[in-house]
Formats: C-alpha cells, sequence, structure tokens
C-alpha cells in the first residue's frame, strides 16, 4: 500500500532525477548524492503556560498575525476570531527558520518569533521559546535530553516585563474597562427608560494588583477623555491613553510607546504589553478551591470530608487531551461542590476548604514605594498661545465631568485658573495666534493680501506694549472684505473664504479687544455650567433626567454626558467660584457686563448649587456698594463725629447708625480695629460685634486692654425671647 517513495515529485527532484518520470531510484548508490545545505529548526507552538508546568489551557484567539518570508515560514490551525477547544490538542502552530548555519538559523527564528502576534484567551510557549533560544547552551548545542528538564527543575522563566512599567498598564487596563462599564450600562439602561444612580458612573477606580506576594494598591482617575492619572502612596504621574479598536490601549509611559492588552480571570489579570506578558493575581481566598481552567472532572483524590494537606492533589481534571492534578495551597478539611463527569468552566468553584490554622495565611505586602517620576505630559508647545489652549482645554474637561480627587484637583485648577488668566491678560496672545494661521495658510492666499496682514501685525508688534494699543481686528477685516470684494467669480470668492476662515474666526474673537475677549473665554465656561445644571434645578434627579431623555429621543448619548457632568457639581463649583473671584474681584467694572450671567447663576436654587448661587449674589450686591475707599472714610467720620471734644468718649446715637447701616461694613470694621486713636479702636470693636449679634440679646459687654495695649472686648449674649429653644 502507499506510494513508492520513487513516484514522489519532490524525491525526484532531491535525487537529480526528472520530476514526472517513474523510473526506479537506486537509494544505495544513487546517480546523484543529496547534499545538505543550510539548517533548519523548527518551533512548536503550544497554548500552554510555562510559569504554571506548561499547563494546556483553552479559549478565543482574537489575533493572529505571523509575517512568513523566504528564511522562515509558519503553519496554524486557528486563524483570528477562532479558537481551541477544551479537548483539543494543545499545539496550534508550527514554525520553521532556514539559515545557511545554525546560528544563522537561530537568529531568524528569534526575529520571527519576536514579531509573531498572538492575543487571546490564553498564555502560550513563544516567550520561553524566545528564552531558551537565547540560551548559551542552546547556541552552543551543548544540549541532550536532560536539558529542558534542568531548565524547568531551576524554574528558568522568560524574558520579564518591568514591574512598575506592568502594574502602570495592568491599572490602567482595569481602570478603562470599569469606565467602559459604567458608560455602557448606563447608556443601555436610559435606552430601556431606567435611571441608575448618577454615582455609578465612575470617573474614579481603585486598582489592587498582587504581584509576587506584593500588593500595589492604586487610583486612577481621567484627567480628560484621554488623561488618565495614576495615584499612588502620595505620588502620581499622568498617562495619555487612546483605546483601540480592538480593545486595547495604546499609552505613553516615561517617553516610549507601548499597545496593552488585559485579559481578566477568574482569579488574575493577565496584562500583554508589546510581546510580553505579566500576571497580576486577585486578593485570592485559600478556603474557595477553584478550576484553574475549562476542562472535564475526572475523579476526587481525597474522600468528601476528609482532610488534604497542604500541596497535596485533591482531584485531577482533563484539559486538552491532558489529566491535570489540582491541588491546595493550606491544609484543611475539604468539602465538594462538584459531581465527578462535570464539566467545569474556568475559575468555578471545585470544592471548599475549611482551614486547620486560619492564621496562616498570610496576606500580601502592601508596596510603600511611590511612582518613578517622569516627565510631565508635552503641552503641544510652551510659547504662550499653546498653554492657553491646553489650559483652556483641561477646564472645559473639568466642566465635562472629568475632575481628579482631592488635593490634586484644588491644585491642578488654581493653576490652570492662574494660567488662564495670565494668557488672556498678554496683549501678545492674539498675534502669536494669528502667526501660527498666517504659517498655515500661508502660499493659499494671495500674496498683497499676506503682505497687508503682516504689515499690520508688524505694526502691533512694535506697539504692543502701549497703553492705547488695540488688536487691529477691524484692520485686518477691511483687507479681507476688500480682496474679497474685487474677485468677480463665486467660486473664487468661496475658496479664499474657505481659507481665510480660521483668521475671520480670530478676528470675531477679539473685537472687542482683549478685555472682550477674556469676558468671552469666561462667559463660555460658566455657559457650560449653566447648560447642565439648569437641566436638574425642575424636580428631583430622576424626574429632571426622565424630562431630559424625553427630549434627546433616539439619542441617549447627550443624556449621558449631562448626567455624568452633573455628577461631579461639587468640584465644578469650586472652578465656577475661582472665576468669579478672578474675573470680578480684580476687575469690579466687568461686573456689568457679566450682570446676565451672574443673575442667572443666582437662581439655581438646589442645595448643591447653593455655594455658586451665593458667590453670584455676594458679586451683584457688591457691584452696588460704594467704593471700599468711599465706605471706609463714612466709618471714619461716623467714628470721629461719635467722639467729644477732648477724645475719651462716644456718643451712642451716632454708632447706631452703623450698628443699623444696611450697607456693608464688615469689610471696613476690621481696619479699625489697630487705629491710631484708642477710643476709635474700641468703638470699632463694640460696633462689630453688636452688628454681628444683632439677631441675639447681649447681657453685657466690657472693654479690656492686654499688657501690649491691644484692645479687646469680652461679651455674653443669650437666644431672643422669641426663639422657640429658649
Amino acid at each position: 500500500m502507499g506510494v513508492p517513495l520513487h513516484r514522489m515529485k519532490d524525491i525526484r527532484l532531491l535525487y537529480g532525477e526528472p520530476p514526472w518520470a517513474d523510473a526506479p531510484i537506486c537509494f544505495e548508490s544513487p546517480n546523484s548524492v543529496p547534499v545538505p545545505r543550510g539548517h533548519v529548526i523548527a518551533a512548536r507552538i503550544t497554548s500552554e503556560n510555562p510559569d504554571e508546568g506548561f499547563k494546556p489551557s483553552s479559549g478565543t484567539v482574537q489575533e493572529l498575525n505571523f509575517r512568513s518570508n523566504k528564511n522562515v515560514w509558519g503553519y496554524f490551525s486557528v486563524a483570528a476570531a477562532g479558537g481551541l477547544h477544551e479537548f483539543a490538542d494543545s499545539q496550534f502552530g508550527h514554525c520553521f527558520s532556514w539559515g545557511e548555519n545554525r546560528e544563522e538559523a537561530i537568529s531568524n527564528l528569534v526575529v520571527a518569533l519576536k514579531e509573531l502576534s498572538i492575543r487571546g484567551d490564553f498564555r502560550t510557549t513563544v516567550e520561553y521559546l524566545i528564552r531558551l533560544l537565547e540560551t548559551e547552551s542552546f547556541q552552543h548545542n551543548e544540549i541532550d535530553t536532560s536539558w529542558l528538564d534542568h531548565l524547568i527543575a531551576e524554574k528558568v522563566q522568560a524574558e520579564k516585563l518591568d514591574t512598575m512599567l506592568g502594574v502602570v498598564c495592568g491599572a490602567l487596563n482595569v481602570a478603562d474597562a470599569a469606565f467602559r462599564t459604567c458608560m455602557d450600562d448606563f447608556l443601555r439602561a436610559l435606552e430601556r427608560g431606567q435611571v441608575l444612580p448618577a454615582a455609578s458612573l465612575l470617573n474614579i477606580v481603585d486598582v489592587e494588583l498582587v504581584s509576587e506576594s506584593i500588593k500595589y494598591a492604586l487610583k486612577v482617575a481621567r484627567q480628560s477623555p484621554t488623561t488618565y492619572v495614576i495615584i499612588m502612596n502620595d505620588t502620581h504621574i499622568e498617562i495619555d491613553v487612546h483605546r483601540l479598536n480592538d480593545g486595547g490601549l495604546l499609552l505613553s509611559y516615561d517617553g516610549s510607546s507601548y499597545t496593552t492588552y488585559m485579559k481578566e480571570e477568574p482569579d488574575r489579570y493577565r496584562v500583554t504589553v508589546g510581546n510580553k506578558t505579566c500576571d497580576f493575581a486577585k486578593e485570592n481566598d485559600p478556603t474557595m478551591l477553584r478550576s484553574p481552567s475549562a476542562g472535564k472532572l475526572l475523579q476526587y483524590t481525597v474522600d468528601d470530608g476528609g482532610h488534604v494537606c497542604v500541596g497535596h492533589s485533591y482531584a485531577e481534571i482533563e484539559v486538552m487531551k491532558m489529566v491535570v492534578t489540582l491541588t491546595v495551597e493550606e491544609s484543611g478539611i475539604i468539602r465538594y461542590v462538584k459531581r465527578l463527569g462535570t464539566l467545569l468552566e474556568a475559575g468555578c468553584v471545585v470544592a471548599k476548604l475549611e482551614l486547620d490554622d486560619p492564621t496562616k495565611v498570610h496576606p500580601a505586602q502592601l508596596y510603600t514605594g511611590g511612582l518613578p517620576p517622569q516627565q510631565p505630559l508635552p503641552i503641544l508647545g510652551g510659547k504662550l498661545h499653546q498653554v492657553f489652549h491646553n489650559v483652556l482645554e483641561n477646564l472645559w474637561n473639568i466642566m465635562s465631568g472629568y475632575c481628579l480627587p482631592e488635593p490634586y484637583f484644588s491644585a491642578k485648577v488654581k493653576e490652570w485658573i492662574r494660567q488662564l488668566m495670565k494668557t488672556l491678560r498678554d496683549p501678545s496672545l492674539p498675534l502669536l495666534e494669528l502667526q501660527d494661521i498666517m504659517t498655515s495658510i500661508s502660499g493659499r492666499i494671495p500674496l498683497s493680501v499676506e503682505k497687508s496682514i503682516r504689515k499690520v501685525m508688524a505694526q502691533y508688534a512694535s506697539n504692543i506694549t502701549s497703553v492705547l494699543c488695540q488688536f487691529p481686528s477691524q484692520q485686518i477685516a477691511s483687507i479681507l472684505d476688500s480682496h474679497a470684494a474685487t474677485l468677480q467669480r463665486k467660486a473664487d470668492r468661496e475658496v479664499f473664504f474657505m481659507n481665510t476662515q480660521s483668521i475671520v474666526q480670530l478676528v470675531q474673537r477679539y473685537r472687542s479687544g482683549i478685555r472682550g475677549h477674556m469676558k468671552s473665554v469666561v462667559l463660555d465656561l460658566l455657559r457650560r455650567y449653566l447648560q447642565v445644571e439648569t437641566q436638574f434645578q425642575q424636580a428631583h434627579c430622576d424626574k429632571c433626567v426622565i424630562t431630559l431623555r424625553e427630549q434627546h429621543m433616539p439619542d441617549m448619548t447627550p443624556v449621558l454626558e449631562c448626567i455624568f457632568s452633573h455628577a461631579q457639581v461639587a468640584k465644578k463649583n469650586v472652578l465656577v467660584t475661582m472665576l468669579i473671584d478672578q474675573l470680578c474681584g480684580r476687575d469690579p467694572t466687568l461686573t456689568d457686563e457679566l450682570m446676565a450671567i451672574l443673575s442667572e447663576l443666582t437662581q439655581l436654587s438646589k442645595t448643591e448649587h447653593s455655594r455658586v448661587a451665593l458667590r453670584a449674589r455676594q458679586v451683584l450686591i457688591a457691584s452696588h456698594l460704594p467704593s471700599y475707599e468711599l465706605r471706609h472714610n463714612q466709618v471714619e467720620s461716623i467714628f470721629l463725629s461719635a467722639i467729644d471734644m477732648y477724645g475719651h468718649q462716644f456718643c451712642p446715637e451716632n454708632l447706631k447708625k452703623l450698628i443699623l447701616s444696611e450697607t456693608t461694613i464688615f469689610d471696613v470694621l476690621p481696619t479699625f480695629f489697630y487705629h491710631s486713636n484708642q477710643v476709635v479702636r474700641m468703638a470699632a470693636l463694640e460696633v462689630y460685634v453688636r452688628r454681628a449679634y444683632i439677631a441675639y440679646e447681649l447681657n453685657s459687654l466690657q472693654h479690656r486692654q492686654l499688657t501690649d495695649g491691644t484692645c479687646v472686648v469680652e461679651f455674653q449674649f443669650m437666644l431672643p425671647s422669641s426663639h422657640p429653644n429658649r
């Protein structure tokens, strides 16, 4: 049976015979003796975990990418979107490498294996094979049949991923999965008409990763949709993260870019960074005995209710044509949950263990170190206008709900607002923005227009420090309009306006000068705050969400974004009050121009908005008061008029005007506590106390003087007689 060797095409070619002939070949003394050329090495690719004694596992394959060439080729029994079931053989691939000599064949195979990309539910032997090929004993061909057993006994492992890089990637993967899950669940609930608690929309996630008995406790927060902040032991780093379509993450860490994936298993997280894999265990409960992989329960080696010692086996399961023994980590009494012959899922509970000594369970040691410092994320340049746009984007992200935990939030917001107001008040901001635009459109607009605009820019730059200098918005607009008027064809005008659109937008933003642009930027931020928060004023939060849902049917994404932003209202309040203080506190004349938006803020009636409403009302009231200097002079004149000609007594009738006055004087009175006239100091203290406690009954009030001459006042008060608790 079978085909004779001399009739096989490849055999005939090997012996120099015509490939399609059928003449017999004398293999003992052939006419052309085959001469070997080169060297070939083969590598088996299996779904086995080298870190766990080459335990096989099954699952799906998300990605399999192998680049064959003339020296390296491979064959695989699965492809992307395929998989290996628990009853299949663990080998699913075979790679071959050819070289002129053994060293070249090894080198080609190592390069090919490093470029081989396999991403699925199981570990493979690829990393371990690379480690074997790079050992000196293999390269020098000093191996025998016991060589691999010797390496396994010495626990030689594949090249490990940097621990801290693995921790960072693991934390980002876990947090990103949590963020995506909560957003998707909330969106689906809205589409079904259900309203989940706003607290379920996470922006901060606590992550615990255990590696080699060390527990890393981290906190991951989103500063923007693509900027994640990792916090550990009072240290933090910012990471630029982008989601990939295949579920992975592309991140920038310590000056390098990495592609990372994560597979969550019942007892661990398997994190892949490039072509290296790192496993992080979850908090393990030794009393729950779980199946490490899918398979069939063959037999128990200990009777139910029997005693099993640490490290001894209690069951055997069949996994991919292999029998795997299950062992216990601690001694105790075993109670079985599954029956023999049951098909097991990965991570399912097989048995429970009653520990002999629960105190022998040693929890992982908490890592107390910090995150390694790295360079802060680049902000696309350090020029003034680039800093402005970056800071403004950060503040818009806060208004969208991307808020960091304290104390990082307050510190960053203060710095961002400081930078924002500094750049907004700088007269060179519009010039730098216009220079950027002119650089990008140079050559696409007529040369005469470009020269005219650059001439106006030069004139502005030469007078930029002048108090009377204003950004020439009107002049630039006139240049554009004048040229557009000379264009006869409609198509030419459309092309011209399309190319100069960015200049027109800049001119419109600065048409009221630097001060007007500053007001416009802050107004836009406050309007964004009102746009969200006014949606939650009419009724209970759930009813407001239902109303929003009806307005945006069938697209629920805007509703989700609105709820996510509202969930961070407390921190947005901090930003809004800072903006009001920065703008109206330093430039009271702007209050008149912001009157409308401040009045809208005072209309916010919910308790959660009381801080913003109160601050806006205070600013509006202060804008109608006389200036501080005028009020100071009026109060001083009243104090002096209340003192008799000898300067040591004062008239209560005159002071009652201050106590009962409707004008705000609490910001003025403290300056008189240190007046040169002692009687004025005493009068200021008494007026302050009587005005502050005007709603109470003062029983006594005594003036005293300390040894250094400082005036003090002691007083006692009671609740008014009309109070129900008196």
